[in-house]
Parts: C-alpha cells; sequence; structure tokens
C-alpha cells in the first residue's frame, strides 16, 4: 500500500510541477452533482482517473471521474470531480486511497462535498449544511495494520471538522448573503436509498442528514493530520416520504447542480483565506 502511495504522489507531483504548479494548499473531493465547481478552477489541468497510477473508476451518477490540479481563490487546489464509494465495490483502502495520496503530497486540508438527504425536518431542499460531526454506519478504513508514516493507531475523533474552517465558512456565508444549515452527517453504505424507518432512526440518534459517502475519507484524512471541511447540499426530504414522494439518483443529481453555484463561490472564499 505505502508503495502505491508513493508512486501515485511522485505521479503527481511530477505533473504539477511541469504544469508550473507548487503544492495545493487544499484537496476538494466533490460528490453527486457538484462537479461544477472544477469549472472555477483557473488554468486547469485535467487528469482522469484513467491515468491516475492506482486511482479507480468513478462510476456514480453525477461523478465525472477527472482530477484537476489549478487555482481557486487566488490559491493552488486539487480537486476530485467525482469520488469512489464503498457501494461500488470497492474496499475501503481503495475508496480512501486519494486521501492517503493528498496527505503524502503534503496537502494540509480537504475539503469534502456530497449530497445528502435531510432528516431534520427543518431542512429544506436546497439546504447547504455545514458538517459538524458524523455518525458511520461503514466499515472503519482504518481497520487492519497501522500506517504509522501516516498517523497513530488510535486517532482522536473529537473535532474532526474544523472549528477553524468553519468559522471562516461563517464568515464568508455571512458576507455573501448564503444561508447556513448545520448538522450531523450519517453515513451508511448504500445503494439502496433509506427506507422511512430508517430516516426515523437516524434522526433519533441525532442525525440531520444522511448518504453514502464522505465519512471514510475524512476518518482517512484525519488520521494523517489534515483539517477537515465538509458541507451537504440537501437533495432530499425524508418528512416528502410521508406524502407519496420517492427517493430518485437522477433528481438528486439536479438537485445537488441547482445548488453548485452557491457551494462553489463559498469553498472558493474559504480557500482564498487559507
Amino acid at each position: 500500500m505505502l508503495d502505491k502511495i508513493d508512486q501515485t504522489a511522485t505521479w503527481l507531483r511530477e505533473r504539477l510541477a511541469g504544469a508550473g504548479l507548487p503544492t495545493p494548499v487544499a484537496a476538494i473531493v466533490l460528490g453527486s452533482g457538484l462537479g461544477k465547481l472544477a469549472d472555477a478552477i483557473e488554468n486547469p489541468l485535467a487528469m482522469p482517473y484513467a491515468e491516475v497510477p492506482n486511482f479507480r473508476r468513478s462510476t456514480a451518477t453525477g461523478h465525472k471521474g477527472n482530477l484537476i490540479a489549478g487555482w481557486l481563490g487566488g490559491r493552488p487546489v486539487l480537486a476530485m470531480q467525482g469520488r469512489f464509494h464503498y457501494y461500488e465495490g470497492y474496499t475501503m483502502a481503495e475508496v480512501t486511497f486519494p486521501a492517503r495520496v493528498f496527505a503524502r503530497l503534503g496537502i494540509g486540508s480537504l475539503l469534502v462535498s456530497n449530497a445528502a438527504g435531510a432528516t431534520n425536518p427543518e431542512f429544506r431542499v436546497g439546504d447547504l449544511m455545514v458538517i459538524t460531526d458524523h455518525i458511520s454506519f461503514m466499515p472503519n478504513p482504518l481497520l487492519g495494520p497501522n500506517l504509522d508514516e501516516f498517523g497513530p493507531r488510535f486517532p482522536d475523533m473529537t473535532r474532526t471538522y474544523s472549528p477553524r474552517l468553519r468559522q471562516l465558512a461563517e464568515e464568508e456565508a455571512a458576507r455573501m448573503g448564503i444561508g447556513l444549515r448545520h448538522g450531523v452527517y450519517v453515513a451508511e453504505t448504500g445503494p439502496t436509498y433509506e427506507t422511512p424507518a430508517e430516516y426515523r432512526m437516524f434522526r433519533l440518534l441525532g442525525g440531520d442528514a444522511v448518504g453514502m459517502s464522505t465519512v471514510p475519507e475524512v476518518i482517512v484524512a484525519r488520521h494523517s493530520g489534515m483539517e477537515v471541511f465538509g458541507m451537504s447540499v440537501i437533495t432530499n426530504q425524508a418528512a416528502d416520504l410521508d406524502h407519496g414522494a420517492v427517493n430518485d439518483g437522477d433528481d438528486v443529481v439536479r438537485q445537488a447542480d441547482a445548488a453548485a453555484d452557491r457551494m462553489t463561490a463559498l469553498f472558493s472564499a474559504i480557500v482564498a483565506r487559507m
């Protein structure tokens, strides 16, 4: 695993240097329907996952499968235009491999985004939710031998989502007039959407939104000492299921795309202040 991480990190380091790009200040993972942020990256260097050594393929709807390097908010960044999911049949080591590579490159911050269903009845479709904490129903990606080169056997998860970056988000959102929600993200494996009973359970456990990603990469990033900021775009509501609605993957992507401009503006502003 370490050899593969180093091989990929070396390949990326050479590609970045060849394009005249310094080490990125942040890596950004773009979820379902949120790849539009990549269009805001200036002087982009696009690298399809098929070309990146040891990267897998992103098969989920709304995930284009490109690694984009360039400038956002005047700072160098590296963005994943689509992620890898456990439900695609990948192992947790494969799902979190990019986060390990980002840490090996010396990138200090990871910004993650996802499309999520609201269990909080006050949330509405199109809301942006700053992730304050998470609850995971996924296998822990740190199971197995510890990679001591990255972090300790038992990493602390007390402040998983950086208070500093959350404060930057608050300030920039207020400046731009963007409303924010705040809440706990629940991660489960998918690929089935949640049943009404599961939505109710997640709410009773303290979850505000639920999805099928993000937490594995976040755990590995924190294990590696990276600072993390997370945001969910609310694309569907549990409450609607009681009135005849159903969860639809294509609609999730459409709703995420509609909110992507606000998320792009906010992420750009956060990166600019890093």
